[in-house]
This record gives C-alpha cells, sequence and structure tokens, in this order.
C-alpha cells in the first residue's frame, strides 16, 4: 500500500474507532493527539492505538500485551499479526478486559 493510501485508511479507521465508542455508549474517555487514540478507563489504564507509517500498521497497547494490525483488501479490515484478530473485535475485547464491562465496537 502506498503511503498516501496507509494515510487515508489509518486515519479513517481511527475515526471509525471514535464513533463507535461514541455509539456504543460506553462510559470511558478517550482523546486523540498527533494520530495518537488513548483511552483512559476508571481504574486508570490505558489502551493506546496509533499508525505506525513505516510498517504500514496500525498498534494497540493494552494491559494485555501490544499487538500489530495489518490492513486486509481482501476483507476491508484490519487484521492482528498474531492472532488473525479484526481490529474491532479485538478492541471490543481488550476494552472490556480493562474497563470490567462488556463492550462491542463495530465499524458501521
Amino acid at each position: 500500500m502506498d503511503p498516501s493510501e496507509f494515510q487515508r485508511r489509518s486515519s479513517d479507521t481511527l475515526a471509525a474507532i471514535e464513533d463507535a465508542i461514541d455509539a456504543s455508549g460506553a462510559d470511558f474517555d478517550y482523546e486523540t493527539v498527533n494520530d495518537v487514540l488513548t483511552l483512559e478507563f476508571a481504574s486508570g489504564t490505558k489502551i493506546i492505538i496509533n499508525k505506525q507509517s513505516a510498517a504500514d500498521q496500525i498498534w494497540v497497547a493494552a494491559r494485555s500485551g501490544g499487538f500489530h494490525f495489518d490492513y486486509d483488501a481482501t476483507g476491508d479490515q484490519w487484521v492482528c499479526d498474531s492472532n488473525g484478530a479484526e481490529l474491532f473485535a479485538e478492541l471490543s475485547r481488550l476494552i472490556a478486559d480493562q474497563s470490567g464491562e462488556p463492550i462491542s465496537l463495530s465499524r458501521d
């Protein structure tokens, strides 16, 4: 993927994550600064989501570890390179783990 396509897709994805959080009604804070989306929970823990342009990946850092997502054009989704999980499904799992409340994030 060329750099401009990566920037477009990854920026659109970060915005879609924010929209999905808003639509979910979840009760935690988040902010985006310089292409880094930080989710902060009542427990004080955080999940950091950021673009890694050099690797053409979206990286997620959570209490349970770090995850790298590659864009899969066939499925039009970001997929974890270590476990095959789709980004929004994996974020739902990680957020539920850190917040203690179930959540289901959707791209749509």
